[in-house]
């Protein structure tokens, strides 16, 4: 059985980095260092791990972060499963976890960003969970050397998990209904994955359409409130969204 539980010690974060080279093949410069794994601990961040026996499988690290309005809350920098753990539903059990521990705080938001190319982990995020998207930022992190990458522009939807909020409640409960209306769409070829490596200007020109819509839809007051799949496509649901 598979353990999550809060990481302290220097050996666990330093095995955090070592995960994030096995995972997504960054090059040294880019990993996360053990100092900053050691700061999000001391300054009211999370820094979990998931352990199967002595071995970690999967981490997280969420560092504080402070709204404008000066509203608290977490934003969930990386989360990262190993190959092997994947589909298995770790990734949601640490999700929850941090859902938790956050809502013992009394922290009501966490955010994360996410590649709207991802089209699994977009259906996770928004079905799954029940997080919303209302902001989009192209090239967040410039290019980068992982190979999950491809060489593309690291566009980045935000993900706003409201924890304690009744659609995050029927999410986490399985009930992913959402009465909205649903205004416009955005939709995403499942083949998106293959052409990143067989065709990557394909890839950039489906990207920069996406982008596009992104733009257009949330400058007009929309959210993405859900997300289809089929055999062929991912498809965002925009609607209105009542702020919290």
């Amino acid at each position: 059985m598979v353990e999550i539980r809060k990481l302290g010690r220097h050996a666990e974060f330093a095995e955090a980095v070592k995960l994030q080279q096995e995972i997504w093949g960054f090059a040294d410069i880019e990993l996360l260092p053990l100092r900053l794994f050691v700061v999000a601990d001391k300054i009211g961040g999370q820094v979990l791990g998931a352990f199967d026996g002595p071995r970690m499988v999967a981490f997280c690290l969420a560092i504080p972060g402070l709204k404008p309005s000066g509203k608290y809350y977490l934003h969930s920098h990386m989360l990262g499963v190993l190959p092997a753990y994947r589909n298995s539903g770790l990734g949601r059990q640490m999700k929850l976890k941090q859902r938790d521990e956050a809502t013992a705080r009394g922290i009501d938001l966490i955010e994360w960003t996410f590649d709207p190319l991802e089209l699994k982990n977009a259906y996770f995020n928004i079905e799954r969970l029940g997080a919303i998207v209302r902001r989009f930022v192209p090239n967040q992190y410039g290019t980068t050397s992982s190979y999950l990458h491809t060489g593309l522009p690291t566009d980045r939807c935000t993900a706003e998990w409201w924890i304690q909020s009744p659609r995050v409640e029927a999410a986490c409960a399985g009930d992913r209904s959402e009465s909205a209306a649903i205004i416009e769409r955005i939709e995403v070829p499942a083949a998106i994955s293959d052409l990143r490596r067989s065709d990557p200007a394909r890839a950039r020109d489906i990207q920069s359409g996406v982008a596009k819509k992104f733009d257009k839809y949330f400058a007009g007051g929309l959210a993405v409130i859900g997300f289809e799949k089929s055999e062929t496509a991912g498809t965002y649901l925009l609607g209105q969204w009542e702020s919290n």
